[in-house]
């Protein structure tokens, strides 16, 4: 592990934020966009050492499951889109599965009704996760093969061993987290100091899973499945009522899919595939969007935010109506793709007034209006790679809620997802997103929940100009959707298109969540005289009070192949970090 030792020292005493967030870093080389500085640095170290843009991308998920243990993660799962210089592209789905045990209503009470958190919380909220198979597929597949597993292991493996100061970030979030996590003996021993909590620069150490790592190294990923870890989650699960078994563990397969591809403006858009909806969703909107003029409209005018909300509107109908796991459902993907399709759809948008949302068919009865009203949360996180010969990965990953359903699997020091509750618990019964789904997306053992996961890449004559993505709940989809035509149509900067201010119509709840100042008052005025309801965004559950209104964190990157720079922007939302293989 010669390559990466050098580094290793360097990642522990790195400052809690590298450099402002806010602050873009143009270069000609490789690099790493992250929400935590440690685990850009570890991608940057791969890059450094002769890695390509997979190989980084594989060490900085590994070791965002150490340092940012709200969203990164072993215990969850995602999706990692990776278009190589040569023009292919791929996706690689390691979304969580439900266990063979999941039954469609396991969720209701006896009156019918979801029981409150009982998709969220404890050992049956958790689904089987898939990072760590969807990491090894991908490294086997378009590494570069120049380090190995263990290799890429090492940074993470350290960190957890040896620990790292505590940012006054995580320290605030794990405080707003003690309900969840003082629930269970493991979290409440690691994350909680027993407890005392963690102050700002106090060390957090996580032997457990820097054990965890190391066996992963000895014995390669799989060990995850088959191994002793399996077996310590599997005995974990059958003492505390979960449904996550060791055959379950041992059937989980990733899934490499074909990219979606599509076209905005003259450039290709190459984005994720169902069981996500992001891509589909994101497709829709750009195809309704290049009806319009959208560079003709203020940015942050109430024409351009009734048209964007419109279209919003129609696509999350569509996602609620349509979209599942395409192994258990058909998805008419061509359909809702088709250009006379969306034209019909955007042709019924009233330029002076809001449709209401029990007017645009979704597949579910209007009452269901009433009851969407959960904002969303940040719990995903996204990070976005360049090498140097041009290669990219845009990957999004996640435990779905903040520190997922609470539970740290027994002496493995994994914290496991609550990505059950992205399945439709009651067709019609928003899930804690405010999500409103349909029977497309109803739980089935061995299914993958529906997604909002949108990690993209834009290109301009075969050449890519954008890597984005964002963690965010249902906003996920809309804030790529702006981050893209902020650059496009508004040509803003990549500092200014990154950090402009958001907005999320989601169909239901039939309102505008946005962020605090993303409009003028007679802009706001306007927008309710149209009958669109604006609501300043609030807290998830147990979300830190810092974040209160934000929306997303888009870790993009922004290339101009004229010149050869390649712009890494951290969202100014979170700490993130831009990372430079130099």
């Amino acid at each position: 592990m010669t390559s990466l030792r050098p580094l290793l020292a360097m990642l522990l005493i790195l400052p809690v934020v590298g450099r402002p967030a806010a602050d873009p870093v143009a270069t000609r080389r490789g690099l790493v966009v992250a929400a935590e500085p440690r685990a850009a640095e570890a991608g940057a170290a791969v890059l450094r050492g002769g890695g390509n843009a997979v190989d980084a991308a594989v060490a900085t998920a590994l070791t965002l499951a150490v340092t940012y243990p709200r969203a990164g993660n072993l215990g969850g799962g995602g999706f990692m889109l990776v278009r190589m210089a040569d023009g292919t592209a791929t996706v690689f789905d390691f979304r969580e599965t439900a266990p063979a045990a999941a039954t469609r209503d396991m969720f209701l009470g006896p009156d019918g009704k979801v029981a409150k958190g009982a998709s969220t919380v404890g050992h049956r909220a958790a689904a089987v996760p898939g990072t760590v198979a969807g990491l090894a597929l991908a490294l086997e597949r378009l590494g570069s093969g120049k380090l190995t597993w263990a290799e890429l292991v090492e940074p993470a493996r350290v960190l957890a061993d040896v620990g790292f100061p505590v940012s006054d970030e995580m320290a605030e979030d794990l405080r707003a987290s003690a309900a969840l996590l003082g629930a269970n003996a493991a979290a409440r021993r690691i994350f909680l100091n027993e407890g005392r909590f963690f102050s700002d620069g106090e060390r957090l150490r996580q032997p457990d899973l820097a054990a965890t790592l190391a066996r992963l190294q000895a014995h390669g990923p799989e060990e995850f499945y088959k191994g002793r870890t399996a077996a310590l989650i599997a005995d974990d699960m059958a003492a505390h009522g979960g449904l996550i078994t060791r055959d379950d563990l041992a059937a989980y397969r990733p899934v490499e899919r074909v990219a979606l591809r599509g076209s905005y403006r003259g450039h290709e858009v190459v984005t994720v595939p169902p069981p996500s909806s992001g891509g589909i969703a994101l497709l829709q909107m750009l195809a309704m969007l290049e009806t319009r003029d959208v560079a003709s409209l203020a940015p942050a005018g109430a024409e351009k935010i009734h048209l964007f909300a419109e279209v919003m509107r129609r696509a999350y109908a569509d996602r609620a109506a349509y979209l599942g796991d395409p192994d258990f459902t058909r998805i008419p993907v061509a359909k809702l793709l088709d250009r006379d399709y969306l034209a019909g759809r955007v042709s019924t948008i009233d330029p002076s007034r809001a449709t209401p949302s029990r007017d645009i068919g979704g597949g579910l009865a209007a009452a269901d209006a009433t009851r969407a009203r959960a904002p969303e949360s940040m719990e995903t996180t996204h990070f976005s790679v360049m090498d140097a010969a041009g290669n990219v990965v845009s990957c999004t990953y996640t435990i779905n809620g903040i520190y997922g359903c609470g539970v740290v699997a027994g002496e493995t020091g994994v914290l496991l997802n609550n990505e059950m509750d992205d399945f439709t618990a009651r067709p019609g019964t928003p899930n804690a997103f405010g999500l409103v789904q349909g029977e497309a997306n109803a739980i089935q053992p061995g299914k993958r929940p529906l997604s909002s996961m949108t990690p993209t890449v834009v290109l301009k004559d075969g050449k890519v100009v954008i890597v984005t993505g964002s963690p965010g709940g249902a906003t996920i989809i809309n804030t790529v959707t702006l981050v893209i035509t902020n650059l496009l149509d508004h040509r803003m900067s990549p500092r200014d298109a990154v950090a402009a201010k958001r907005f999320n119509q989601q169909w239901l709840p039939d309102q505008i969540s946005h962020e605090p100042d993303f409009a003028s008052e007679e802009v706001m005025a306007e927008l309710r005289a149209k009958g669109h309801e604006p609501r300043i965004r609030k807290l998830y559950s147990n979300e830190a009070p810092r974040w209160s209104g934000t929306q997303g964190s888009a870790e993009t990157i922004v290339a101009d192949p004229a010149s050869g720079l390649r712009t890494g922007v951290p969202d100014p939302r979170r700490p993130g970090t831009t990372a430079v293989a130099e």
